[in-house]
């Protein structure tokens, strides 16, 4: 079964040459979400497992994810992939010279198990407008076309995407 991903194109210059024309992109769009309490019910339907029993151990899995993380440890979370912590920092010319407070930040890295990567095998691809030029209520569709496929076609008739 194929899932049809929202994508509208955009321009970006290419930062390391300023002085470039701008070239059209692809740039997903998001058709809603799916928030916890929505999550909790649809898992609660799918399972015999209450929303108290399933709102428990979603908390338990954030609460001993933060733990292993704050102590370095990778966690591993099945199909759906695994978090790290990784951190930025500033660059030196000797080893002997970096110290801790050249560290600028620190992130989680979430790197996608094949439960979720598997569904861009199926992916197909529908062009929509651009967020600034879609008409309230609309979502998106409409007046610029579209279809689904690679998503190539059009891309140079219509540069306003």
């Amino acid at each position: 079964m194929a899932t049809s991903m929202n994508y509208s194109v955009v321009a970006r210059k290419n930062p390391s040459k300023k002085d470039e024309p701008s070239k059209y992109y692809a740039l997903a769009q998001a058709s809603g979400e799916l928030d916890f309490d929505e999550m909790c019910e649809a898992i609660t339907g799918r399972t015999t497992c209450t929303e108290t029993d399933v709102r428990a151990a979603l908390a338990g899995i954030i609460y001993e994810a933060k733990r292993a993380l704050k102590a370095g440890r990778i966690v591993r979370l099945g199909d759906l992939g695994s978090m790290q912590m990784g951190v930025s920092s500033k660059g030196v010319e000797k080893a002997e010279d970096f110290t801790a407070s050249m560290i600028k930040k620190s992130r989680v890295n979430f790197r996608p198990g094949k439960g979720l990567t598997d569904i861009t095998k199926t992916m197909a691809y529908t062009r929509v407008l651009t967020r600034s030029l879609q008409t309230p209520g609309t979502g998106g569709s409409g007046s610029e076309g579209g279809g689904s496929g690679s998503g190539e076609g059009g891309l140079e008739e219509d540069p306003l995407g």
